[in-house]
């Protein structure tokens, strides 16, 4: 969620700490600030509000140093404003932190006894009082802060600077993902390697209960119970180009554009064209053993599970069951001994899915992740990562990485049925070559960007929206309703078609537009009698079907908009897109940000 950059350089580091906390706006955020040591002493500028506050802070008043941390603050404790912001600083010591100390309460109580003194009402403010505390007592910055990192309970990536120390920066990780980065006589913190990309390609990654001594030279990194460990120096493979908008107006609108490419670019990574096969990369378990799939993930990925859950049933003819990762572990869920667990994510680092993860490697279960990231928490500790190629995705509403996520589900459908036996090669090429077609049949659907434009129009009036769908439309119909209220803050509701009857009908009049997705499978009938059900009902209905679903239905529709005929099997993929493009321009007519809704992060790496 919130995120981390420090620096220890050659020179005045305030320009690079503002670079990386651009890079790091993507996870969503409503304060930023950095802290550098200038003469020694902590100094400090922090701004409520986007990052351009902040630079216009130090346009009026710079900040030198060549040593310093900075943070953009997504808000838990305490409202956003500049006195919340971090860094959080006493006069001896600077801190900036991801997550959540839980048993601040506590802590805070048990200092301000010991004559502590409390400027915020943020969790992160005893980090810096606890270590200030054993400064106070004679303890070494290494030493103060090793004894405060046993106090505190919670998550927490920790950056944290010292008066009168500017060789020396200490980074703690537990639970929220911190990387650093190697330089020459320079050395870098960061909440991902995103951050640190412009200044060096050379990553680690600090594992749980980690605490790492920065100095320009190098590190020393030491685990939760002190001892000396080596963590894998990496090389990154991200761009040092801070990556921009091209000609579109927001980053979700060009992410939603960039759909064609890199859903080929994760087709190329898996399927044949020339014999229409698919290949994984090779697996550590017999996927022909597994009988039983669970699949754990949160929010827009959950949906791409459930839609992947259909797939795995039906051609492989496995058992799935779909979990939201957050409620997950705290059932206690029986496992079946051997098998597959799989673990979606974009940036790898979802807190909830994480532990979920960590659950079901401690019951018996082979765990493999699907992310976008490839250094990220959840790959590293999967015993196989499988990697969409969406590309980094800024815009916080998560519209390419879904798609990729959902080809690569495909494919591992494809490959689990025929590792079971129950997929001959014609049957795998036919669903191969829908998969090598959609590409196209993408850009097809992307042409028609002006007639969801003007629809969106109208239902920008809405105070409420339906979506329906049934089969693999269902999951489509939830995760647009995500999205409209993710962007343009509109309730919406997204129901199995086959359950209007039970309650949601209650809601329809023709103040309610109802968004139903619909393709021209097996189950198109059923879906088209839901639909009279809601016109009879004076709702108001934009019906995305191809020409012979929308011929039968058309005028009883407020608003078609009309999709290329499609193999069922890829349905779902290509139906994602004018769900995205709908909420999009949604959200352009209502002028909400479209890019960093309110309250919500890209990456929520707490629980």
């Amino acid at each position: 969620m919130c995120g981390i950059v420090g620096i220890i350089g050659k020179g005045d580091v305030a320009p690079s700490l503002v670079e990386g906390l651009k890079r790091l706006e993507y996870r969503g955020y409503d304060s930023a600030g950095i802290a550098t040591l200038v003469d020694g002493r902590v100094e400090r500028r922090r701004a409520e509000g986007k990052l351009a506050n902040l630079e216009t802070l130090l346009r009026d008043n710079g900040l030198a140093g060549r040593i310093g941390i900075g943070h953009t603050r997504w808000a838990t404790h305490g409202v956003p404003t500049e006195r919340n912001a971090h860094p959080h600083a006493t006069a001896r010591v600077a801190v900036v932190h991801n997550g959540i100390i839980e048993n601040y309460t506590e802590l805070k109580a048990e200092l301000t006894a010991a004559g502590q003194s409390f400027e915020s009402d943020t969790d992160t403010e005893v980090v810096a009082q606890l270590i200030d505390y054993h400064l106070q007592q004679g303890h070494t910055p290494e030493a103060a802060t090793a004894l405060a990192l046993k106090r505190l309970h919670g998550a927490f990536a920790l950056g944290i600077i010292f008066t009168g120390h500017e060789d020396l920066m200490i980074a703690a990780r537990e639970g929220s993902p911190l990387a650093i980065g190697y330089g020459d006589g320079e050395m870098f913190l960061g909440s991902d390697a995103l951050a640190l990309a412009p200044l060096t390609q050379k990553i680690s990654y600090l594992a749980d209960g980690d605490w790492a001594v920065l100095s320009p030279t190098g590190v020393t990194i030491r685990d939760r119970e002190d001892r000396l460990v080596n963590r894998e120096v990496r090389l990154t493979q991200l761009s040092g180009a801070l990556i921009g908008k091209g000609q579109h107006r927001h980053f979700m609108v060009k992410e939603i554009f960039e759909q064609p490419q890199v859903l080929g670019d994760t087709l190329n990574t898996m399927l044949n064209p020339a014999d229409r096969t698919i290949t994984l990369p090779e697996l550590p378990f017999d996927l022909g053993g597994i009988e039983k799939v669970t699949i754990v993930a949160c929010g827009t990925s959950y949906y791409a599970g459930m839609v992947a859950r259909y797939w795995i049933e039906k051609l492989a003819r496995v058992a799935v069951e779909v979990e939201i990762a957050s409620e997950f572990r705290y059932r206690e869920p029986v496992m079946t001994p051997g098998g597959l667990a799989v673990f979606i994510s974009q940036s790898g680092e979802t807190a909830d899915t994480l532990a979920a993860l960590r659950y079901c490697r401690t019951h018996g279960q082979h765990t493999l992740s699907l992310v976008n990231v490839a250094e990220s928490t959840i790959a590293r500790e999967s015993e196989m990562a499988l990697l969409s190629q969406a590309g980094p995705e800024i815009g916080v509403a998560s519209t390419k990485a879904f798609t990729t996520q959902l080809v690569v589900m495909a494919c591992l459908a494809i490959s689990l049925a025929r590792a079971k036996g129950r997929m001959n090669h014609e049957e795998e090429a036919r669903l191969s070559q829908a998969l090598a077609e959609l590409p196209a049949l993408v850009s097809e659907v992307l042409r028609g960007e002006h007639q969801l434009r003007e629809i969106a129009e109208t239902i920008a009036q809405a105070r409420d929206v339906l979506y329906l769908g049934r089969g693999t439309g269902y999951p489509i119909a939830l995760e647009g309703a995500l999205k409209l209220k993710e962007v343009s803050y509109i309730h919406a509701e997204g129901y199995a078609s086959g359950e209007l009857k039970h309650g949601p009908i209650a809601l329809i009049d023709d103040s309610v537009p109802v968004i139903v997705v619909c393709p021209t499978d097996e189950l198109y009938d059923k879906t088209a009698s839901n639909v009279q059900e809601v016109v009879a009902r004076g709702g108001r209905v934009v019906f995305l079907s191809d020409r012979k679903g929308i011929d039968r239905l058309a005028t009883k529709a407020l608003a078609t908009f009309e999709m290329p005929e499609v193999d069922t099997f890829v349905a779902p993929i290509l139906y994602a897109i004018p769900v995205q493009l709908l909420a999009y321009h949604v959200a352009v007519a209502k002028g909400t940000d479209v890019d960093q809704p309110r309250n919500l992060a890209k990456s929520v790496t707490v629980e």
